[in-house]
């Protein structure tokens, strides 16, 4: 296997990007509401890791009116828990997932200049980081890897 893993992915992007967001959550059992759309969309338009806060400000200047952060966390979490975003822990940050329903640990290399996180999969590496975990008697839920540094455009 190499950096990324064996089977083929459908990225997604623009229009189809959203479309493929809400029939992931809509197959899962959650609703796709104006808010969540909004959401979503504010968060796809972002190529690199957005803040809670980045989109409540946003969609408020958007809307016309205030949107609570503490919203937005709420949504950005149940669409991480469906697999149509990821969160880049160490920025407190996240990002739409190009390929919605698809689940895999994350992978991160996250360039301290400029906030660019390429998202990588490589199923090797994480079911060596669930084995260890393993061996520890640790049940791995959601295995993230961050590796911090520079970017080839940075560096």
């Amino acid at each position: 296997m190499g950096v990324h893993d064996p089977h083929n992915h459908h990225i997604h992007s623009g229009e189809h990007l959203i479309d493929a967001a809400r029939e992931s959550l809509t197959s899962a059992g959650e609703q796709w509401t104006n808010m969540r759309a909004d959401i979503f969309e504010e968060l796809a338009r972002h190529e690199r890791p957005a803040s809670a806060y980045d989109i409540a400000d946003n969609l408020s200047a958007k809307r016309g009116k205030r949107v609570a952060p503490n919203s937005v966390y709420r949504i950005l979490d149940l669409f991480v828990a469906n697999n149509l975003a990821l969160r880049v822990e160490s920025a407190n940050a996240f990002l739409a997932n190009s390929h919605p329903g698809c689940t895999h640990d994350c992978i991160f290399l996250v360039c301290d200049e400029c906030g660019e996180a390429t998202h990588l999969d490589n199923d090797e590496i994480s079911q060596k980081v669930r084995g260890v975990a393993a061996a520890a008697k640790f049940a791995a839920r959601r295995p993230i890897i961050e590796v911090r540094g520079l970017c080839n455009s940075c560096a």
